[in-house]
């Protein structure tokens, strides 16, 4: 279970971030999602209630067959649609445009504020009690919530990791995993002159989250209120120091150059030219899937903080966001909340095989920690490992409302880091083109 912001001066600063959102994000457009209070009760002709459904996250098609067997009243059509970085969030945002949105779809934190500020989203307030989000995480509730209003249902939290292969690390004479930063490249050099053709790890170019996560365990702030406006500071102290350190990995061919979860990066992983990863607990099962044959190979270990202390940030994390159109937000609502908040609905997508999310319901985490089997991990209870690093991730962070931008101007600076790009240039480029955007949205920024 992660920690909440308890203090008085962390309840303050949220506050501010608050009802900043709530003003920034402009009265028009929260005034066009709408409301759903009273839409959508089971049709009285005995028939059940159909709501449509997008998402991507591993288990889930496991998860509305469970729910559709079990319910009588409300049935799901699922659509599997590609991953948000991957064209996800495009989808949904032509859907909204034209009028033929889902009535449900999944989205990561980072992108709901988005979805909120373009009004593709409603606010479900109404259809979400004090008792419903009493039992999710307060740091995921936090990031479902803008304005004082609720706009999804967490699913999971994403704590950070680090994932590597024990047998390559002995070979480099590594005898635990890195626990500090200035280890992690000291065993980098160790790995890269043991063996030769492995590196410790990717600097994914086409997906920004990881640095985000990253600048997010080191204490930045990319978004804070101030008055009423929004101050953007995506190259601070805290975020560079992350840059600078990942660019000397990159210039010294310490780690490698290769896009997320490509043929690219997976070769490298069967091959054994990558030896470790940092992600969050959902890696645990796309490690598995995306190299079997590697099974007791691989271990997980807290990700390494800069001092030693047990410290995250979040990398990704899915939610459940009604559509602004609509008419079934009860139905669609029962349906996130049962595969949220249910040991059945975490039973069914863990127990695919797929996914090793971490529960955003702290009380389900033994339920996903049986389900999940950790033969590949050679029977090591990475559930464990998780859960002290859900405890560690840093309250107060905050999303943007124009993160489509932000992202695709990082992605395409990142994109150049091959040809003499650098990403400090990457995360610069973002904080011009965020800036832009939110003032072409009509939103204040704080000089």
């Amino acid at each position: 279970m992660t920690s909440s912001p308890s203090p008085a001066r962390s309840r303050r600063t949220r506050r501010t971030a608050i009802a900043l959102a709530a003003s920034a994000v402009s009265v028009a457009l929260v005034a066009g999602c709408g409301s759903s209070g009273d839409s959508a009760a089971p049709a009285g002709d005995g028939q059940p209630v159909t709501i449509t459904f997008w998402g991507w996250a591993k288990g889930t098609q496991e998860v509305v067959n469970a729910f559709n067997a079990s319910h009588k009243d409300v049935q799901v059509a699922f659509e599997a649609i590609p991953s948000g970085a991957a064209g996800g969030y495009a989808k949904i945002a032509n859907a909204v445009k034209a009028g033929n949105a889902p009535d449900l779809f999944n989205t990561e934190y980072g992108q709901l504020p988005d979805f909120v500020s373009q009004g593709a989203v409603q606010d479900i307030s109404k259809l979400v009690s004090s008792d419903l989000k009493g039992k999710y995480l307060p740091q995921s509730v936090e990031l479902t919530t803008l304005g004082g209003k609720n706009w999804a249902l967490p699913l999971d939290a994403a704590p950070q990791a680090f994932f590597y292969r024990k047998d390559l690390f002995e070979k480099a004479g590594i005898t635990a995993p890195p626990k500090t930063w200035d280890e992690y490249r000291a065993d980098a050099e160790k790995l890269k002159k043991a063996v030769p053709d492995s590196r410790i790890g990717t600097f994914f170019p086409d997906d920004p989250s990881t640095l985000e996560a990253l600048a997010w365990q080191n204490g930045a702030h990319w978004f804070t209120g101030v008055s009423d406006a929004w101050r953007v500071e995506l190259n601070g102290g805290e975020t560079n120091r992350v840059t600078d350190y990942w660019q000397k990995l990159i210039s010294d061919d310490l780690v490698r150059v290769q896009p997320s979860f490509s043929q690219q990066w997976t070769a490298s992983l069967q091959k054994g030219e990558t030896a470790a990863y940092v992600g969050a607990a959902w890696g645990g099962g796309v490690l598995k899937g995306t190299v079997p044959d590697a099974a007791g190979k691989w271990a997980v270990a807290p990700v390494p903080s800069w001092d030693g202390k047990p410290a995250s940030g979040m990398l990704g994390g899915t939610t459940f966001a009604v559509s602004k159109e609509s008419k079934k937000a009860k139905a669609a609502l029962e349906f996130a909340t049962w595969a949220t908040t249910t040991p059945e609905g975490i039973q069914a997508r863990i127990a695919s095989g797929t996914s090793s999310m971490f529960p955003a319901a702290p009380a389900l985490v033994p339920v996903a920690k049986a389900a999940f089997s950790t033969d590949f991990y050679g029977g090591q209870d990475i559930y464990s490992v998780f859960s002290a690093a859900a405890e560690s991730i840093k309250p107060n962070w905050q999303w943007g409302p124009a993160m489509a931008a932000t992202n695709g101007s990082i992605k395409d600076a990142f994109g150049k880091l091959t040809q003499g790009g650098t990403v400090q240039a990457g995360v610069d480029a973002g904080q011009q083109a965020t800036v832009a955007e939110m003032k072409n949205r009509g939103l204040k920024v704080a000089q």
